[in-house]
């Protein structure tokens, strides 16, 4: 698998339209590529800025969350949510490379991806061509932080290994690989998360994934989902009192 960073100018509230940033950045992409895009790029192009201040993070949160806890129940005062069915620190809001404002998720970044996918594709003349848009998570007891695809369009998400056998013919029960996840982390170790300047990076000669023409049905992107009573981590997620954000 080959990964190249893009270095770009310093994306500011001026870039209001990604398809300009990709005519200026991308000169060609093969077939068989996928385009990984952070999170924080698609929402300065969507407006979704905020700045700090004229903003309240906590009610930000609150405003852009389903589930929170209040940021004074840890010694980092952040607040741990659940954003668009992922557990993700602040609802996704982040102050970082920002020039002096609040960043927030994506507005719908299921038809953001959808968007950036149909563009390439006509602009490039391919027929299979994949896009994740990324963004930083941190994992229960370790430092760093990993990162997500929170939309993608093109892949097949998971690889099932459910039912098929093991090295020693041993059935597989759980084993699901997330295609989607395994990109956008491998995306972000040549992209960053300091002010590298390389909010796009290119994937090619990904041998595990399978390219699809549709978009990701409404019924797909659910399967992807586990509820929290059912989860491995449902002990811990259901111990605490969260409080019910807007979303």
């Amino acid at each position: 698998m080959k990964i190249t960073a893009v270095k770009t100018h310093k994306i500011t509230t001026k870039d209001k339209n990604l398809h300009t940033i990709f005519d200026q950045y991308l000169p060609t992409l093969k077939e068989k590529s996928i385009l990984a895009v952070t999170s924080k790029i698609v929402s300065i192009s969507q407006g979704r800025v905020v700045s700090l201040t004229h903003a309240d993070k906590d009610t930000l949160i609150e405003e852009e969350s389903q589930f929170y806890l209040p940021r004074n129940e840890n010694k980092y005062n952040v607040s741990l949510t659940i954003t668009q069915n992922t557990l993700v620190a602040s609802a996704g809001i982040d102050e970082s490379n920002s020039d002096g404002n609040y960043i927030l998720w994506p507005q719908d970044p299921q038809r953001a991806a959808n968007d950036i996918r149909a563009y390439l594709q006509k602009k490039f003349h391919l027929k299979e061509i994949g896009v994740v848009i990324t963004d930083s998570k941190t994992t229960p007891l370790r430092w760093g932080v990993t990162a997500i695809a929170i939309a993608f369009s093109g892949v097949e998400p998971l690889k099932n290994y459910v039912g098929s056998p093991d090295l020693f013919g041993r059935p597989f029960v759980y084993e699901k690989m997330s295609i989607i996840d395994n990109l956008a982390s491998a995306a972000a170790l040549e992209m960053g998360e300091g002010n590298e300047q390389t909010p796009l990076a290119v994937i090619e000669d990904a041998k595990a994934v399978e390219f699809v023409a549709a978009n990701p049905s409404v019924e797909e992107l659910g399967s992807l989902h586990i509820k929290p009573d059912e989860d491995l981590y449902a002990p811990l997620l259901q111990s605490v009192r969260w409080k019910k954000g807007k979303k």
